[in-house]
């Protein structure tokens, strides 16, 4: 079974490539939040491999702030594994004044698509490729949906309360000075043309396959109850995405974002939080740092493989 599924880039041509390899041994796996900044972190990178050649691993944004780690961590992460599957995080579309890349918004995105594309990585705007492994065949679709300040606290009812209830907390989100949406309006007004944009893409998709859908940010908000600081819900994700697992058919959901690894069944479907983190984070938990969490074959835990 093979099935080719293009993409419209923006300001480009439709994409041409044709699908990715099908992989019929080895396994899915997925991390999240490298964050490569850290030695220690790029010490666990330099140390990851794959359990087979046939190892597909899926990236769920945060691999870094600064355009040569990215280069560096995907492509070393590209030469190790049989496919590597990117989104972005909200750190990899920050534009740090240390980053001789000085790129904004949308021209930055566009700026890593084509990075990756040179290293062999499959990004939002590729092709979705279709997993024929163990528990195949499923679409992979890799998403970049941003967030619109609609996970906001109960009893408030616009941006401007939550962003003020956030402030007053002592929580605001270093997207506020770094994440520029240009040449949108707003982080909000991006949001919503990727929500667009994606929707019609996921539907256009063949209704007899299952999905598994990977975004740094998670796609509905229930993941976010456990935050300490409950005001940070508001960088985490849009409610336009709320019935997206079950109505494109996920067999997982992929994310990151939140630091927070765990498995969480919610309306039915899987959603596995994959990311390492920090070291002041990881450094608390048990296991390996940095292991990929197994996605397919179905593991019988929701830790790490």
């Amino acid at each position: 079974m093979t099935y080719e599924i293009r993409t419209f880039a923006p300001g480009a041509q439709h994409a041409t490539a044709g699908p990715a390899p099908a992989s019929r041994e080895g396994r899915l796996v997925a991390v999240s939040d490298l964050h490569v900044r850290y030695e220690e972190n790029r010490d666990i990178v330099e140390r990851l491999r794959p359990e087979s050649d046939d190892d597909w691993l899926l990236v769920a944004g945060d691999v870094g702030e600064y355009s040569e780690d990215i280069r560096w961590a995907l492509g070393l992460l590209s030469e190790r594994f049989a496919k590597v599957i990117w989104v972005p995080g909200n750190h990899e579309l920050w534009t740090p004044a240390q980053d001789p890349l000085q790129l904004r918004g949308v021209a930055r995105y566009e700026h890593l698509v084509e990075m990756c594309r040179e290293l062999g990585v499959i990004t939002p705007e590729d092709p979705y490729p279709i997993w024929e492994g163990a528990g195949g065949p499923v679409v992979i679709a890799p998403l970049f949906l941003l967030y619109d300040y609609s996970f906001r606290m109960p009893g408030t009812s616009s941006k401007e309360e939550a962003l003020a209830i956030a402030e007053k907390a002592g929580i605001v989100c270093t997207d506020e000075y770094f994440l520029h949406p240009d040449p949108h309006p707003s982080r909000e007004a991006w949001c919503r043309a990727r929500v667009a944009e994606t929707e019609a893409r996921l539907a256009a998709l063949p209704e007899d396959l299952p999905t598994i859908l990977i975004n740094h940010w998670p796609l509905v908000r229930e993941p976010t109850r456990p935050l300490w600081y409950p005001e940070f819900a508001l960088w985490c994700g849009t409610e336009a995405t709320a019935d997206w697992p079950r109505r494109f058919r996920a067999a997982t959901v992929v994310y990151g974002h939140l630091h927070i690894p765990r498995l969480i069944v919610w309306d039915g479907v899987p959603h596995q939080e994959v990311s390492l983190g920090y070291p002041r984070e990881w450094r608390r938990r048990s296991g390996s740092p940095g292991r990929p969490v197994q996605i397919l074959p179905v593991a019988t835990t929701g830790v790490p493989a």
